[in-house]
């Protein structure tokens, strides 16, 4: 079976930090978030990758090639993103038999992806408290073994299995992916999903876990999940000073100074530099070529690639870009004193991310001087620059 995976998207409601990466190829764990989803595919037996690209394609076709893990890899490009029919349809060329459908900025877990393979024609579902809010699928009643509908937020739910976005679809399915607008303008996959309940017994496969990843926060909640799931390993220069504890990954390359402790779950990845005296804890993320300095401290946050965080500085539950410099000194706060959750800015709007502990957003390139302090769940455009010794309460 192919795998179709879906990672045209800019992601506007990950910005700053999808403004020159595409937000599948955003950094979880050891590899882009979209190489989760087709290691999962290939896991599960995909015999073809089907990558559908559009924003900033040449990345993801630089680093998956023609060929990923001893698995053949095809592109087709979507354009327009005019909705996901539409995306699928883009790699029409590509399908001549029973075919996966899968989103490059969602994780799932390795087992039910598995199912919906073996399974096929299959769709995953997830439960949920708040079905409402949801795509729903609605299951037979003689025991829910297969889906009879898919109804969208409705005032009634059906069951609480709300529509998780990966298919398996049988090999008739590429006739039926021209389908018209939707009332949003849209081409919805949902409806080809109604053509397949028609003809087929269609199976629900409920996810264990699911994360569908599409702003910031969520980003740092993907690694949280992925670097939970390492392996300790030592590859790289450690000082014998140096106290490393838990599941803690040095890349080979990476360096880490006298006096440095790390409590994993950490990955410290190639090239990159921390130290000395530095602590990082808490479900952390230090990028390739990264560097942090003396006395810093870094709790549960994404540290990106070429990024440099200087000595005395404090960075808490935070995602920063690409060849961001944090100056001397620089400390985010990531906690509220009522101890409300974090709000965050997602296209002009002030909407909460549910955390209680949320820092900063800094874009690529963005700039602190020396002794700043960014309040919790604060955006830097990617190039912004801040004066020594500023106190910055508003995004820039």
């Amino acid at each position: 079976m192919k795998a179709v995976v879906l990672a045209a998207g800019q992601g506007t409601r990950m910005r700053p930090l999808s403004e020159s990466v595409p937000k599948p190829m955003l950094p979880v764990a050891d590899r882009p978030l979209v190489a989760h989803t087709v290691d999962a595919a290939i896991t599960a037996g995909a015999d073809e990758i089907v990558l559908v690209i559009g924003y900033e394609g040449e990345t993801v076709r630089d680093y998956f090639g023609s060929e990923y893990r001893g698995t053949p890899v095809s592109y087709a490009v979507q354009d327009e993103q005019t909705g996901t029919a539409d995306a699928v349809n883009a790699a029409r060329a590509h399908l001549d038999g029973p075919f996966a459908v899968l989103n490059g900025d969602n994780l799932y877990d390795q087992a039910a992806i598995d199912r919906l393979f073996e399974a096929c024609p299959a769709v995953c579902a997830i439960e949920v408290d708040e079905p409402s809010n949801y795509g729903v699928l609605s299951t037979d009643e003689s025991g829910g073994d297969y889906v009879t509908g898919i109804v969208e937020k409705p005032a009634e739910p059906p069951t609480n299995l709300a529509n998780a976005g990966a298919y398996a679809f049988p090999a008739e399915a590429r006739e039926w992916l021209e389908v018209p607008a939707s009332e949003r303008g849209e081409h919805e996959i949902t409806d080809v999903v109604a053509r397949v309940i028609e003809a087929y017994e269609m199976t629900p496969v409920t996810l264990e876990r699911w994360l569908d990843v599409g702003r910031p926060w969520e980003l740092l909640e993907a690694n949280e999940w992925k670097l939970a799931d390492l392996d300790r390993r030592i590859d790289g220069d450690v000082s014998e000073d140096a106290t490393l504890e838990g599941d803690v990954v040095v890349e080979d390359g990476a360096t880490v100074e006298p006096g440095v402790v790390i409590e994993g779950p950490a990955l410290i990845r190639e090239g990159a530099d921390v130290g000395p005296n530095a602590y990082v804890r808490g479900a952390t993320l230090v990028g390739p070529d990264a560097e942090v300095g003396h006395a810093v401290e870094i709790k549960n946050s994404v540290v990106s690639r070429g990024t440099s965080v200087s000595h005395l500085s404090y960075v808490g539950d935070s995602v920063l870009g690409r060849d961001v410099n944090l100056g001397a000194g620089t400390n985010v706060a990531n906690l509220r004193h009522d101890d409300a959750d974090i709000k965050f800015t997602v296209k002009g709007e002030r909407v909460t991310t549910g955390r209680r502990k949320f820092g900063v957003v800094a874009g690529d390139g963005a700039k602190t001087g020396i002794n700043t302090s960014l309040t919790p769940g604060l955006k830097l455009e990617s190039g912004v620059t801040t004066r020594p010794g500023e106190t910055v309460e508003r995004d820039r």
